[in-house]
This record gives C-alpha cells, structure tokens and sequence, in this order.
C-alpha cells in the first residue's frame, strides 16, 4: 500500500484566527501590545516555541513562562473559528475507500493535533500515523517526523510513491528529505520560499486525480 502524509494548519484546517488570537491573549498578558493576525501567522509553521519566540520577541528569553499562558488559552479557545477546508472530509473518505494509507505529520503541538482532529470527526483515518510537535526529536523540515508516521502504519516504508502534503516550505523539504512525492496547498497561509514540489493543489481534492486507487 501507498501512504499519503499531511500537514494540519494551512493544510486540513484554516486556524488563523485562533492561533492570532492566542498569540495576542498571551502578549497583553505580558502587557505588550497586540499583532496583526498576519504578522502573528507568518510565524506558525516551525513549532511553538518559534511561533512564541517570533510572535513575542520579547519573551524569547522567557519560554518556560510564557508556555503555560499559550498553551491554556489555546485549549480553551482552539476551536473558535477554526474549520476544516472544503473539501477535507470527501478526500479522506475517498482516500481510505481507494486502500492509501493516511497519517498526519505536523509541528503542532500534540494536545492540539489530537483534539481537533477528534473535533471533527477525522481522527479514524489516521490510527497511530499522527506525529505532531513533541513527539519526534526532531521537527519538519527533517524527514524524522515522516519516518516515525511510516513506522506506526503497520510498519509501511516510505517510497516514491507516497505523497507529503503541505502548504509550507517546511512540508515539501520534508517530503524531498524522506525522498517521496510532495503537494503544495496554495489554499493554505504558509509559505513556499525556494523550496520545489511535485505538483501544486489548491483545493483538498485535486490530489485525487493523483492518487489513483490502482497506485
């Protein structure tokens, strides 16, 4: 069986407004004045601790304190407005029904990665293959995340004929790093920069047409 690989925020869901939100919360709370949600979503993509540390300049000294501030708003308000792009439930249902295999490879954090998946009703398609921030030593662009996915899918190995799909240089790096194909979601809000990719999608469902149920 083939394997296909996605990222969470730009990719399954739209969670822009959230993640600013939790940013801001966390900034007044060290009396610091609120960001545009555009300059607090240009730094989500690298993992908490970037997104923190770029978002809140300020604090980049003081992690360990500032954490616990983001991550209890974040539970409380990370399915505010978050929604899932169009598409998203047609092509997993379609994907499993075709016999690919599905995990998710993200620089979330895992509290996050594991409710909202849960929220809606997606979780089932993925099993074990979830591998979010925290549970790798390493993060995306490495391809470390996305050998440690393969391995909780019956023990799959990654080849050319599997797909990471992303919105996000971080994503096709990672999918060239683990030598297999990558999708760009020009749809979602991160950011290509140099980096290349195997085809370019933008909506959840334009992959179809790549993933054939013969493949």
């Amino acid at each position: 069986m083939n394997a296909v690989f996605f990222d969470m925020d730009g990719t399954l869901i739209d969670s822009r407004a959230d993640l600013a939100a939790t940013v801001n919360f966390t900034r007044a709370a060290l009396s610091l004045a609120p960001i545009p949600q555009e300059a607090a979503i240009a730094c989500v993509g690298r993992g908490a601790r970037f997104l923190l540390e770029n978002a809140i300049p300020e604090a980049a000294t003081r992690f360990d304190e500032v954490w616990p501030v983001f991550t209890e708003q974040y539970r409380l308000h990370m399915l505010d407005a978050t929604t899932l792009y169009p598409s998203v439930r047609s092509t997993l249902a379609e994907l499993h029904d075709r016999g690919w295999l599905m995990g998710i490879s993200t620089n979330k954090p895992a509290f996050a990665t594991h409710a909202i998946l849960e929220h809606f009703g997606i979780a089932r398609y993925f099993g074990a293959a979830i591998v979010a921030g925290g549970d790798c030593e390493e993060m995306k662009p490495s391809a470390a995340p996305l050998r440690l996915a393969a391995s909780r899918m019956r023990g799959h190995r990654l080849s050319s004929h599997d797909w990471m799909v992303g919105d996000n240089w971080t994503d096709m790096d990672s999918g060239a790093n683990a030598g297999i194909k990558t999708a760009f979601c020009t749809y979602g809000f991160g950011r290509l920069g140099e980096s290349r990719y195997n085809i370019k999608i933008n909506r959840l469902d334009e992959l179809l047409r790549h993933c054939r149920a013969e493949d």
